[in-house]
């Protein structure tokens, strides 16, 4: 059994990389979603390791602490901490799934430091001005915050050459932009890391 091979989807705030990776997951059930820890309080949709592992703040704090985290933030918005937790991810990996992290651009940097062999896959809309219009389409930030969100975006795009491949999101297409995705997840599989194990086991 082959080690599970780790994806990273990130990109600006409007790329659609939650949807997209929506789409991949529901698709095709051999790529799973590394599930996120979080302070937040469950809603009643939620489940406990499934859409989220639910802790305190004080347990979340001491697991920064003791470095049990890939990555983690704090978010303004409502103040709780989400992080993605190691040994989450490292029994998926041990197990030879195939797992993918959907986090922000700062945070995919920190994992690919962690893990060397993740493959990063950067999520931009096709330009500039479908950025803007995705992120005023959202209704849910003023223009001060939208001119905040550009800024952060610029920086973030500016970090690309970090990642191992960049792929345009285009408008009305998330479907295809899922299975684009799924083409480099099974073009990764091939890589002679992986599949060394078979010409170990080929015997003549």
């Amino acid at each position: 059994m082959r080690q599970g091979i780790l994806f990273v989807v990130s990109g600006p705030a409007g790329s659609g990389k939650g949807t997209v990776v929506e789409a991949l997951c529901k698709a095709h059930s051999d790529v799973g979603l590394s599930v996120s820890m979080t302070t937040r309080q469950p809603r009643a949709t939620d489940a406990e390791g499934v859409t989220y592992y639910f802790t305190t703040r004080d347990d979340f704090e001491n697991r920064i602490k003791n470095g049990e985290f890939l990555e983690y933030n704090i978010f303004d918005g409502n103040n709780e901490y989400y992080g993605t937790p190691k040994f989450s991810v490292e029994k998926s990996l041990s197990e030879g799934k195939d797992i993918i992290l959907e986090i922000e651009v700062n945070g995919a940097m920190n994992v690919k430091k962690q893990f060397p062999n993740a493959v990063a896959i950067m999520l931009t809309p096709p330009n500039g001005e479908i950025l803007k219009s995705r992120l005023r389409g959202r209704g849910s930030e003023d223009e001060h915050e939208i001119a905040e969100r550009l800024e952060t975006a610029k920086k973030e795009l500016a970090l690309f050459p970090k990642y191992d491949y960049l792929v345009v999101n285009e408008e009305g297409k998330v479907d295809e932009c899922a299975e684009l995705i799924y083409s480099i997840i099974r073009a990764e599989r091939q890589r002679i890391i992986y599949t060394k194990p078979i010409i170990d086991n080929f015997n003549l």
